[in-house]
């Protein structure tokens, strides 16, 4: 063979190293997970749970990952089938065998049948995490939609309602379980939810029946057997504080359509094989869930809260992903006689993606971990104003710091990094951007949480935990403090401006915090230097012990 075609023959060889290198399953290879986790349930704790997580951290990265792969190809996707071959509406979305196959593993994993028991939000975001490895997957939406259906049915649905649903939604058989989705935007409202203009109308007085009339614009998981829809009931006040909810079934009881028309099924630019659709509501029966003149406040703390931590672990997810891909290539992928890991600016750049990678998980599981401490009685007087801030900013920065990192990853393949076929990257770059919009856009995460800061001095007990956290009155939190002042001080258009690099400094803090308890010493020593520091970090050393500590 000549020397040419050696250097190519070593060429794809590496690669093809590289491609059997990568992890075999998600659990087993993130021991920063294992720690975050023990640290929560302690070690008796995570060894009653290890198995469960282990096995689908197997399946994850394997069944998983190539049955999402092939499900995500371009004649795969979801498609609308409206009428029966005898003309009967059915509105039923088509799915391949590749999707089926991938949820019977991932709602196999008890992601959904763990909250049974009470105190059940850090398993099922641990599991949740691990599938988000392979991005959205067109089961992820779902999940995260199917949790609030169970939370706000435990929290306030009435006893029929708990008895008809419940024991189907926490079902982890594929064939029998059921699962939920969320019709709550318009297409004249988006985030203003307060302009939404679908009616209800009462059927029987007392009974809690009500008919639904009105189109939604936005409504992923469009063929779930259960849907929480808002609408305002006949006569009700304007804006948020007349939107009731209500849980609306897909079918009837003789298994009739439930006047649920599609309209079209969205053509998005990530999440594909995840059916959005925009739809009309046609006198379409509902069932009112807790008082109808409570019901956004029940969507945001039921509903919205639940969803906002599954996108930040979604998110975690991708960029752990990512982070594996990248770190695997650079091992393997030679050029100008070495591999380029041992380049510092791809050295930097892997140390960058590994720490964030890592606080996203540590800070997405912490939240987790406390809403179980909140929903359990068990939490501490500022735990319930820290949460409410911080579950908004951290979905606001994961989201933003997960397509960083899966962008840098492509970044490090070069040429490859743009191919479909190569990695699942430029998927996970997709659906990251989608976790971006989703569940509040940055500018209106923001404003909601500049407004619970001016309402509620939410920033009190935020710096107050991070000093716990941080082991005392620390200075970086004090000097937070004088910031938060400044920007509340300020007019509402200049604090606006302000506040975005201000709660970027404050989720900074916030993962330091997190790191500094869950992560090796390097890795939050990095975090310090880089983002609390704000230093370019150019020691060497450290670098290579971030990378070797994996």
């Amino acid at each position: 063979m000549s020397e040419d075609r050696q250097s190519v023959a070593a060429g794809r060889a590496a690669l093809e190293e590289w491609e059997r290198r990568q992890p075999a399953n998600f659990y087993e290879s993130d021991r920063h997970l294992q720690r975050v986790l023990e640290r929560h349930w302690e070690a008796d704790g995570l060894r009653a749970r290890a198995a469960q997580l282990s096995k689908f951290g197997g399946e994850a990265a394997t069944v998983v990952d190539r049955a999402v792969r092939r499900a995500n190809e371009t004649p795969n996707l979801p498609r609308l089938e409206r009428y029966s071959a005898a003309g009967v509406r059915t509105e039923e979305v088509i799915h391949s065998a590749d999707h089926h196959l991938a949820g019977r593993y991932i709602y196999g994993s008890g992601a959904m049948a763990c909250y049974a028991e009470p105190g059940a939000n850090l398993m099922a975001l641990a599991l949740f995490y691990l599938s988000s490895h392979n991005g959205e997957a067109g089961h992820n939406c779902p999940l995260a939609c199917t949790a609030g259906v169970i939370k706000i049915l435990q929290q306030v649905g009435s006893d029929e309602l708990k008895e008809r649903y419940l024991p189907r939604l926490l079902d982890p058989d594929y064939g029998r379980r059921f699962d939920g989705a969320q019709f709550l935007t318009e297409v004249q409202g988006g985030s203003d939810v307060g302009a939404n203009a679908c009616r209800a109308t009462p059927l029987e007085a007392g009974r809690g029946t009500w008919q639904i009339n009105g189109e939604k614009w936005f409504c992923s998981n469009v063929t779930a057997e259960l849907a929480l829809v808002t609408a305002r009931p006949d006569g009700a006040l304007g804006g948020t504080r007349g939107l009731g909810l209500f849980l609306v079934p897909r079918r009837l009881g003789d298994g009739g359509l439930n006047g649920l028309h599609i309209r079209r099924l969205k053509d998005k630019l990530g999440t594909r094989s995840l059916a959005t659709a925009e739809v009309d509501l046609h006198d379409a029966l509902a069932f009112e869930v807790g008082a109808p003149e409570r019901g956004f406040e029940h969507v945001m703390d039921f509903v919205v809260n639940t969803s906002r931590l599954y996108n930040a672990l979604g998110s975690a997810g991708a960029a752990r992903r990512a982070y594996l891909i990248a770190r695997g290539y650079a091992g393997h992928r030679r050029a100008f006689g070495e591999a380029i890991r041992n380049f510092a600016p791809v050295a930097v750049a892997l140390a960058e993606m590994r720490a964030h990678s890592a606080a996203l998980a540590s800070a997405g599981l912490y939240l987790a971990r406390l809403r179980d401490e909140l929903e359990s009685g068990r939490a501490g007087e500022t735990a319930a104003p820290f949460f409410r801030l911080a579950v908004n900013l951290n979905k606001y920065r994961s989201s933003v710091a997960g397509t960083d990192v899966v962008r840098r990853g492509i970044e490090l393949l070069g040429g490859n990094g743009a191919m479909e076929n190569f990695s699942v990257l430029p998927r996970l770059l997709r659906d990251s951007l989608i976790f971006e919009a989703w569940e509040g856009a940055h500018n209106t995460l923001l404003a909601q949480s500049l407004r619970d800061l001016r309402r509620h001095r939410l920033h009190e007990a935020f710096c107050a935990r991070l000093d716990g956290m941080l082991g005392g009155a620390r200075p970086e939190v004090a000097r937070l403090r004088d910031e938060i002042e400044a920007v509340l001080g300020a007019g509402e258009a200049v604090g606006s401006l302000r506040f975005r690099r201000l709660a970027d400094r404050m989720m900074d803090l916030f993962y330091a915090a997190c790191l500094g308890r869950d992560a090796e010493p390097a890795v939050a020593e990095f975090w310090r230097r880089w983002r609390v520091e704000g230093a370019v970090v150019d020691d060497l050393p450290l670098i290579d012990a971030v990378l070797s500590e994996e």
